[in-house]
């Protein structure tokens, strides 16, 4: 006789916000507790659970995570509680200077790594929270071509499809070989356009192509032609173009070596990608590094942090 698989028993919001408020009772809280739930839920049931513990006990959920939990783990669960849009504005808004420090690197990997559709929503959701204008920060904060790049970039809407037209590929090709390796100097205004103005798929088909035609790589053009964080974008444009799983993987594997961890980055990019293409960039770490991102998270982490953004990483394989 066959065995009957039984399913796992989902639970409910209303049984989530009971728990829950059970592993903040007493003293001390019971971080476990928060992480098994909390790290098992997507978007919509994290959403369906704020609403049922505040119509339960009167406060934010939020709220009182912030004032239960500490350091990375606080950092890493406030983060993983938004959804997805809203998530991308506020890290945005904190590299921009909502928390006083600014972090250009971070808030360029966020707006140049997202699709056209994605960085529609977080600006409506930006401009909704905060009461100004993504481009405003931008244009306060940045400067020079890093700056153009930035506000082309929010504000040109792209091609999200598969689909390349040939002759305008290897015209942008030309084009930007005229504008940098063929000549002295370089017109980033050229840059700045294509880079800005082209669907992903077909940024990716002129990188191909300008290997072809020159024997050199797009890549490499943008490392030479360009610098600092304007060549930071160029280069997050281009790679997530070509292969967002490899990219990220990159940059996990940066925050993670040698001496000490950068874990802005790490939490940002686990728990930013989770419900996106974390398997990838996974699937991508091993392939390159020879070794699992869960092993190498699992080593550079501790405690309650490292449950929970193990917890988002899933199986290891």
């Amino acid at each position: 006789m066959a065995s009957v698989i039984i399913p796992p028993v989902l639970s409910s919001p209303r049984d989530d916000a009971i728990q829950l408020h059970r592993a903040f009772k007493g003293f001390g809280c019971d971080t476990t507790t928060v992480i098994n739930i909390l790290a098992h839920r997507d978007a919509t049931q994290r959403a369906y659970l704020k609403q049922e513990y505040k119509t339960m006990y009167h406060e934010e959920l939020s709220k009182r995570l912030s004032s239960e939990l500490s350091g990375n783990t606080k950092k890493s669960v406030l983060l993983w509680m938004h959804d997805p849009a809203t998530r991308d504005a506020t890290l945005i808004k904190q590299a921009l200077g909502g928390e006083a420090v600014v972090d250009l690197k971070a808030a360029t990997e966020v707006i140049c790594s997202r699709t056209p559709s994605q960085i529609l929503q977080f600006k409506n959701i930006y401009f909704a929270t905060f009461g100004v204008y993504l481009e405003h920060d931008i244009a306060f904060q940045a400067s020079g071509d890093h700056k153009n790049l930035l506000l082309a970039y929010v504000g040109t809407p792209r091609y999200e499809g598969l689909e390349v037209d040939r002759a305008t590929v290897e015209y942008d090709a030309k084009a930007l070989f005229k504008a940098g390796e063929k000549r002295l100097g370089t017109d980033e205004k050229t840059f700045v356009q294509i880079f800005s103005g082209r669907s992903s798929a077909h940024l990716a088909a002129v990188s191909a192509a300008y290997h072809s035609m020159y024997g050199s790589s797009l890549e490499k053009a943008v490392k030479k032609e360009t610098s600092g964080y304007f060549e930071h974008a160029l280069l997050t444009i281009l790679r997530c173009a070509e292969h967002p799983g490899m990219y990220f993987a990159k940059v996990l594997h940066k925050a993670m070596k040698g001496l000490g961890t950068d874990d802005s980055t790490l939490l940002r990019v686990i728990v930013s990608r989770a419900e996106i293409d974390l398997q990838f960039i996974k699937a991508e770490y091993r392939k390159k590094y020879g070794k699992t991102l869960n092993d190498a998270v699992h080593s550079e982490t501790s405690g309650n942090y490292k449950a929970f953004l193990l917890a988002l990483l899933g199986p290891n394989h």
